[in-house]
């Protein structure tokens, strides 16, 4: 498949890039910088919403799944954007939002207002709160999941927002408008979706019919995005426990990906110790998909990083790492920050991360800036922290908007070690060495290496704080062995791979004197190295 080798870049359509100069990213800004994607190594873009909302939660609350919000320009603009992508081979990915909407939504709007219209039964009412074992999604936001009408005469369930209410997927007419929803959008030639929310949407089918404990609700999605568009990514937000990934992805008739979060939590859990063990063990329970489906790996995304997934102990000890101040932390249990600035803002420990994620098995995910370290916004409340413009060079706004500064939908970070003013494109692009050049060769290695599209196995060697996966292609015979550092100390060990004697640097944090058999591998303080068998030596 397609994905099999791709990387993701995701894109927040409102903060990239301002194409007409109203303060606002738009579709226009995104399609201008295509060729700025590509030429950082990556084959496919990943839209946060553009669809129509009040934008009270980052487009999440959805109050048209079919039409394109003004304030990004219209259907237009995003055609056009999709045939520039499909001539820079990127791929499109955007947003299955159907687990809410906004309360301005036509189908809330008529039902609130008639008992008996066809979309009260669109959403879950109560005539008194039912406790479920469902708990707000943020809490100390949000008290309670359910909220009284008074048009309604009802109470309404809201898993997040108060002005999010909740589907009710249980409805075969709910699901028909997502069939419906998903049918439009891949007409107009997008790869796939990435589907929030996906538990709690299983949580509804569940009601409606308890097979394969609502998971058959994977199975329709999967089948009627492939009759229509085979190949089609449902890029799954399923933070469940590790052993229920395979039931999400099923057969590979469910999900194509699931969004990996055990993994993602102990990658930072490994960078907390700085020691690889706790890596190695979450990928030793992590059991392999099926041939064609794949995990997605991060280090940051739109949301907290959040971090359930560990004990209390080991979150705590993340937390006390990377988010010492209290104003760092939120919902009890994650934290607001990028990636750049909970690693000291310290470009080689920056680009070590990306090599790691790099060298996962499973398909890489990155935020838009952090390929050149930006940083985040505490002033700004919740996860809106990390939800800053994207800083393309040490002009005005950074160069994301020609408006007035008062027009801006976000005013961008100027001050600072990670304010535009230092760190921005420009500054780093076309520099040697720099953490945009870093990343862009780790992504485009990545992608011409056919080694890296399995799953790997742990290298043989001794070394507490080096991180190493050994990758095999099947049919061409070749071997790579992935390397990273986690570590400010230099560190040197063998390499106990028999059949590896010839190696050769493939990537690498900065030039090494070669790795003669028996291989003796040489790392910097936060250095990697990838080293590929040498052709011709078996």
């Amino acid at each position: 498949m397609w994905y099999h080798d791709t990387a993701i870049y995701q894109i927040d359509p409102s903060l990239f890039a301002d194409g007409d100069g109203d303060g606002c990213g738009d579709l226009r800004g995104i399609t201008d910088r295509l060729e700025y994607v590509r030429s950082l190594g990556f084959s496919t873009i990943w839209l946060l919403p553009f669809y129509r909302s009040p934008f009270r939660d980052g487009g999440y609350d959805v109050s048209d799944h079919l039409s394109v919000d003004p304030r990004f320009g219209d259907i237009a603009d995003f055609a056009a954007l999709v045939e520039r992508a499909e001539a820079l081979g990127l791929r499109v990915l955007v947003e299955l939002v159907m687990q809410h909407t906004s309360d301005r939504h036509p189908w809330f709007q008529r039902a609130r207002s008639d008992r008996h219209s066809p979309y009260r039964d669109y959403y879950v009412w109560a005539d008194e709160p039912v406790d479920d074992g469902l708990k707000p999604i943020f809490p100390g936001v949000e008290d309670s999941i359910w909220t009284w009408d008074e048009a309604a005469g009802q109470y309404y369930r809201h898993l997040f927002y108060r002005h999010e209410p909740d589907l009710n997927l249980a409805n075969p007419a709910v699901r028909e408008e997502m069939y419906r929803t998903m049918a439009y959008w891949l007409r107009l030639g997008v790869a796939g979706f990435r589907v929030d929310a996906v538990p709690y949407m299983i949580e509804r089918a569940r009601q409606a019919d308890p097979r394969d404990d609502g998971l058959w609700l994977l199975d329709d999605l999967h089948a009627y995005a492939w009759q229509r568009a085979p190949g089609a990514v449902l890029l799954g937000e399923a933070d469940v426990q590790v052993d229920q990934y395979r039931a999400y992805l099923g057969d590979e008739d469910r999900l194509s990906h699931v969004l990996d979060f055990w993994v993602n939590n102990h990658i930072f859990l490994a960078l907390a110790r700085r020691r690889a063990r706790p890596l190695y063990e979450a990928l030793e329970r992590n059991r392999p998909p099926p041939p064609r489906s794949r995990r997605a790996v991060w280090l940051r995304n739109h949301d907290e990083l959040d971090l359930e997934q560990l004990s209390p102990e080991d979150r705590e000890e993340v937390m006390r790492q990377f988010a010492p101040d209290p104003d760092m932390r939120i919902y009890g249990r994650g934290i607001r920050r990028r990636v750049a600035p909970m690693l000291d803002g310290d470009p080689a420990r920056v680009a070590m991360a990306h090599a790691l994620l790099f060298s996962l098995p499973g398909i890489p995910v990155l935020r838009y800036g952090d390929e050149i370290g930006m940083g985040e916004d505490l002033s700004r409340p919740e996860r809106n922290a990390v939800r800053i413009p994207m800083q393309w060079h040490d002009g005005k706004n950074g160069g994301f908007s020609t408006a007035p500064e008062d027009r801006l939908v976000v005013r961008p970070v100027a001050e600072g070690p990670f304010g535009y003013r230092r760190t921005n494109v420009e500054a780093q692009q076309w520099r040697p060495g720099s953490l945009w050049a870093r990343t862009r060769d780790l992504a485009r290695t990545r992608a011409a290496l056919r080694e890296m599209r399995g799953d790997g196995r742990p290298a043989k060697f001794e070394c507490a704080s080096v991180f190493g996966l050994r990758y095999d292609d099947p049919v061409g015979g070749d071997s790579l062995v992935a390397l990273v550092n986690l570590a400010p100390e230099p560190v040197e060990f063998e390499l106990r791979e028999d059949d590896l004697d010839a190696l050769v640097d493939v990537v690498a944090d900065a030039g090494y004197d070669g790795a003669p058999p028996p291989p003796r591998i040489r790392l910097n303080g936060y250095g990697y190295r990838w080293l590929r068998r040498r052709r011709g030596s078996y």
